[in-house]
């Protein structure tokens, strides 16, 4: 019997000392047990060598879960089986036996971990000649229009089709807490950019009306973050934004200030470096308007 399963790569994790990357492990592994909590999702989550695999009986929703949790830099939908040739060959056929075709080329992409009695060029070559034989489609390593790709990890095997890409980044949660000044929605885009690089966000907002834009973006993102309303007068903010960062041991203060504004905004940033007893970040510094405009679309913030 084969079960379908999702499996999660991460990055930046993998080179961190065994007990830094045991701490951002069971970060992630929370991230995501939270995550599907709130969409009502059942899954079961189990982390090796360097993987973490998701058992749901709901993969389509996972795959609409998992891009919105930090630290994963891709992900597939695959389907687990022994790492017998056998049974390889036997899911290989299934997975193919519907998209190839005499005219249509493949390539099988192995690799391995453990210890096995074959090489991951023997599994390559053994399963592309079964998928030849079945579905008369060529071989092409270069240029396929198909990609079979085989993960074989000691006594269990796994095939996927596509590696589709994550939010990278660190788990949000592993780094400090910064304290973001929220002027406008596309502020949220310099919350996006330090929550990716794993930290917590307390946001701090001038306007309500952008209320319930925070509310979707931190639903969107799986965030819990809390939201600190500047209650007091213009000039009184970068007094009022020192003091909330204080108050919340922030380690540092992040504007959405961006190049092609700065010249209208420098007494702005100024006077809030005067005021703060902690380092000013600006995530946005070297992007354009249209460029924070369409990350501000790819990130669900809108404008």
């Amino acid at each position: 019997m084969n079960d379908q399963v999702v499996i999660l790569r991460y990055g930046e994790l993998s080179l961190k000392s065994p007990y830094v990357r045991k701490y951002f492990e069971t970060t992630l592994v929370r991230n995501l047990k939270n995550a599907f909590k709130k969409e009502n999702v059942p899954v079961e989550v189990r982390t090796e060598r360097g993987r973490i695999y998701l058992m749901t009986p709901e993969v389509p929703k996972s795959m609409t879960i998992v891009p919105r949790i930090f630290g994963i830099v891709s992900f597939s939908p695959a389907t687990q089986t022994t790492a017998h040739l056998q049974e390889i060959s036997r899911v290989a056929r299934q997975l193919t036996q519907h998209t190839l075709h005499q005219g249509k080329s493949f390539a099988i992409r192995v690799t391995r971990v453990g210890t096995h009695s074959f090489t991951s060029q023997e599994v390559a070559i053994y399963i592309g000649n079964e998928i030849v034989q079945a579905t008369h489609a060529r071989v092409d390593l270069n240029k396929p229009d198909f990609e079979l790709f085989i993960e074989i990890r000691d006594h269990k095997a796994f095939l996927f089709t596509e590696k589709q890409k994550g939010a990278g980044g660190l788990p949000l949660g592993t780094q400090g807490t910064i304290l973001v000044l929220i002027k406008n929605p596309t502020s949220l885009l310099a919350a996006w950019y330090l929550m990716r690089r794993g930290c917590n966000v307390v946001l701090a907002t001038q306007h309500q009306s952008t209320e319930e834009t925070i509310q979707l973006f931190l639903s969107t993102w799986y965030a819990d973050s809390e939201i600190v309303p500047l209650d007091t007068t213009p000039t009184m903010i970068p007094q009022r934004v020192s003091e909330i960062a204080s108050e919340k041991k922030c380690d540092a203060i992040a504007t959405d200030h961006a190049f092609e504004d700065l010249s209208e905004n420098i007494s702005e940033l100024v006077i809030l470096k005067k005021h703060s007893m902690v380092p000013i970040l600006s995530p946005l510094i070297s992007l354009t308007k249209k460029e924070i405009e369409q990350q501000c679309k790819q990130r669900g913030i809108p404008l």
